[in-house]
């Protein structure tokens, strides 16, 4: 990946790159200075190559959890610490991984990640790249990818999955807002509504689902020799799920890019759902309380990581329900 990307400038100059892709790659370069100027995040060297992978993913990722728990596995690295999946640049070997695992008894939900971050440690060697297996999503998402990696690069916690990809989220969410509002297209704007409605609408059934879920696994310990009742109980609410969003579904013209994902959804895939959206609001609502302004937003949320977990999980929570309290 690295010897194959190229500064953005040089495929620009260019005569052999494809018109749309020129397009595409200076589009790039005006959302990675507006991440800069407009949002506070790091100017440096990642996001100003490309590289053509020629496959649809960089990695996959592998997430498991037990049969009755939405508690992922954690696996532990040098420097990213412990995390709550384990990435593979080849799907074969995540597939291999998963199948050992559903062996052992996990739920395991192995997926494709178009994006990630090196959080700032290739920046000498030239940054983390923009990737072909992006660089062609709408423009929305497109920014959304772009001010999500960035945001790894502004701040990250060892061992805290849910508050390093929370905080991310939130910044792609509010970043991407603002990029519309000031540069998008009408196409562009009118079309990333329409995802994030229907993201959105996914996320709020999925939110209810974990919900109902973790009532069930409470029961967990009081049902330890009925699991079978506590397995009819679980599948009941899965089928309540995927029967809610067929409803929703129902209204999306067509639109099936979700349909995969439900219809393989379990305790994993809920669990690593969760860890990209349970903490959003309180991060949403600490940047209202540092009045909208990034640098304040950043300084309170490192100030927050110095926290204990469960101090820092408790505070966005609280401040997410002041704010939906008004």
């Amino acid at each position: 990946m690295m010897h194959a990307a190229r500064p953005i400038q040089v495929w620009l100059d260019d005569p052999q790159t494809p018109a749309t892709m020129r397009q595409r790659l200076q589009l790039v370069q005006a959302m990675r200075q507006f991440a800069v100027t407009e949002l506070g995040l790091p100017d440096n060297s990642s996001y100003q190559r490309f590289a053509d992978l020629k496959r649809r993913y960089v990695v996959w990722n592998v997430v498991a959890a037990p049969a009755f728990s939405l508690n992922l596995k954690s696996w532990c690295f040098p420097v990213a610490g412990c995390v709550t999946y384990r990435g593979y640049f080849d799907e074969t070997d995540a597939q291999a991984h998963a199948a050992m695992l559903r062996h052992q008894g996990w739920e395991v939900s192995v997926y494709g990640v178009p994006a990630y971050s090196t959080l700032g440690w290739m920046n000498g060697l030239g940054g983390d790249p923009v990737l072909s297996t992006f660089a062609n999503y709408p423009e929305g998402d497109l920014a959304r990818v772009l001010f999500h990696e960035l945001a790894h690069q502004v701040l990250y916690v060892p061992g805290d999955t849910a508050f390093n990809e929370s905080f991310a989220t939130a910044v792609e969410r509010m970043g991407v807002a603002r990029w519309l509002a000031a540069h998008g297209t009408p196409q562009g704007q009118a079309n990333y509504l329409q995802s994030e409605q229907r993201r959105q609408a996914l996320r709020t059934l999925t939110r209810a689902t974990r919900d109902r879920l973790t009532l069930v696994y409470k029961n967990n310990h009081a049902m330890a020799n009925e699991n079978k009742g506590l397995l009819a109980m679980k599948n009941e609410v899965l089928q309540d799920f995927r029967a809610a969003y067929a409803q929703i579904k129902a209204g999306w013209g067509g639109y099936a890019g979700f349909d995969a994902w439900v219809a393989q959804a379990n305790n994993a895939a809920f669990g690593a759902q969760a860890a990209y959206d349970d903490l959003v609001p309180g991060f949403e609502a600490l940047f209202v309380r540092q009045g909208r302004d990034w640098q304040r937003f950043f300084m309170a949320v490192k100030d927050l990581a110095q926290r204990p977990v469960p101090e820092r999980a408790r505070l966005l929570q609280q401040w997410a329900l002041e704010r939906n309290n008004g």
